[in-house]
């Protein structure tokens, strides 16, 4: 029998404000154990939390970018459950009335992912274990998060995947999170079941807690729906629970019952007072979001001229985008910026992390400016490339590591002298070349290029080698 995947998300992004929701705790992530947090991040009796403006401004942020509507009337409420990671044993939070809903996220197959809520809350504490103890860690306590909750709208792993990079990066370009989730500044819970190919029904779900690994999810869920089919075929049911992963074994193992919504007796937070948002300051905030990654993607292919596959990668991180976006001021021809970006400049950079900062030594204006002396042919492409090179080292402007004697390139007397001097000192490249080996003449002309400092127009000279050879 076919089985068809059934998924909902429930994401959790920490915002990235200055401080904590409910008091005036800093929320820089690290620090020692225990010294970001005070009386009201751990509930101590006699405080009272008070709600942090911007966490609300955040939140509303995130659900226009999410095509959500925006409540105008919210409140606050209390999740109960006893965890020492939260120690007032309840997490305040947001139940029947969250401030945004019924948004979407559409995929690159034309599914919409609806969202069917997105509500602000308090994050919990850590727990440590160590050598059999296990130890609090208050700090992250408190720290604002929004919850990003589905509908079962997913149907495979790559659609899950596709989902939490394109809400990942939409909450990086409105600015509300970093969304790091390797520092836990954005966690999936992945709610999963398997159900006969074109059935109606949903089948008993299992939840997938704390996934901070897009590649660890997607192996998380490719072994739970295994283990679920499995377990149907050989007669037996799946039990609806909280799982854990483990990224070693590649497996799931339980972590208790899968609690429903009354098992949390929710009830409205006594201590905050009702959120009321007006129409003006949902204007105010929807004329701050700047252009989404689809709908910049969509400008690169159609106005630009720039591949489908080359402006995802540009998309990908803010700051290159509007690196990118500088630096073709008055360029004729987008794509050399790009390819320059994409090829050279990405391949100094180590990591995911590095790309994000994008902290280059060529500034967007020096790379225009190279660009413009190779469109007015001022200079040539291999120039241009090792020119850039060294701005990448020195931080240098092209124009004080290229003197006027290496612009204008060269004239045809010397090209026809390097040209002959490299069929000369190349006649295995020649006498391969002869044998059918198209690409032997790229060492030849590369001596030319490298011996006329790449002044001399590498077509003309590839042509001048071929009449000399034949």
């Amino acid at each position: 029998m076919n089985y068809e995947l059934v998924v909902g998300l429930e994401t959790h992004v920490e915002l990235n404000t200055k401080t904590k929701i409910f008091c005036s705790c800093t929320t820089q992530f690290g620090g020692d154990p225990n010294t970001h947090c005070c009386p009201v991040c751990i509930g101590l009796p006699g405080t009272l939390p008070k709600l942090n403006r911007e966490v609300v401004r955040y939140a509303i942020r995130a659900g226009l970018a999410t095509n959500c509507e925006i409540s105008r009337i919210s409140k606050m409420d209390r999740k109960n459950y006893c965890y020492p990671d939260l120690p007032k044993a309840y997490q305040i939070s947001q139940y029947d009335m969250p401030l945004c809903k019924n948004g979407y996220i559409e995929l690159s197959n034309g599914r919409k992912v609806r969202l069917n809520r997105i509500h602000i809350e308090e994050d919990a504490g850590k727990l440590i274990h160590k050598k059999g103890d296990t130890y609090v860690d208050y700090n992250r306590g408190g720290v604002p998060l929004i919850e990003i909750v589905t509908e079962p709208d997913i149907r495979s792993i790559d659609e899950a995947k596709e989902y939490v990079e394109k809400l990942q990066l939409i909450m990086r370009y409105i600015g509300v999170s970093d969304c790091r989730m390797e520092e836990g500044s954005m966690r999936c819970d992945v709610n999963i079941s398997v159900r006969p190919k074109g059935s109606g029904e949903f089948g008993t779900r299992t939840e997938i807690k704390n996934m901070n690994s897009i590649t660890f999810m997607a192996k998380a869920m490719e072994y739970e729906s295994e283990r679920q089919i499995d377990l149907i075929e050989s007669g037996g049911k799946v039990t609806q629970e909280t799982l854990r992963y483990d990224s070693v074994s590649n497996t799931t193992s339980s972590m208790r019952g899968k609690e429903d919504a009354n098992d949390y007796r929710y009830f409205r937070d006594p201590d905050l007072v009702t959120i009321n948002v007006t129409d003006e300051e949902v204007a105010e905030l929807e004329a701050t979001i700047p252009e989404l990654p689809d709908e910049k993607r969509e400008r690169y292919v159609d106005e630009l001229g720039i591949p489908e596959t080359d402006a995802l990668l540009l998309i990908k991180y803010r700051k290159v985008a509007e690196y990118f976006e500088k630096a073709i001021e008055g360029i004729q021809n987008p794509k050399t910026t790009a390819n320059f970006i994409i090829g050279q400049i990405f391949r100094t950079i180590e990591n995911e992390s590095a790309k994000e900062e994008f902290a280059i030594n060529v500034s967007a204006e020096n790379l225009n400016e190279l660009v413009r002396m190779l469109e007015s042919k001022k200079i040539k492409m291999n120039l241009a490339k090792s020119t850039l090179d060294k701005m990448l080292e020195t931080g240098k402007k092209a124009s004080e590591l290229i003197s006027e004697s290496d612009m204008g390139g060269l004239d045809e007397e010397t090209t026809k002298r390097l040209c002959a001097e490299a069929v000369e000192k190349n006649p295995k490249a020649v006498a391969d070349y002869k044998n059918g080996k198209e690409k032997a003449i790229k060492s030849m002309v590369g001596y030319v290029m490298k011996n006329s400092r790449g002044k001399a127009d590498a077509m003309q000279a590839e042509n001048i080698i071929k009449s000399l050879i034949q």
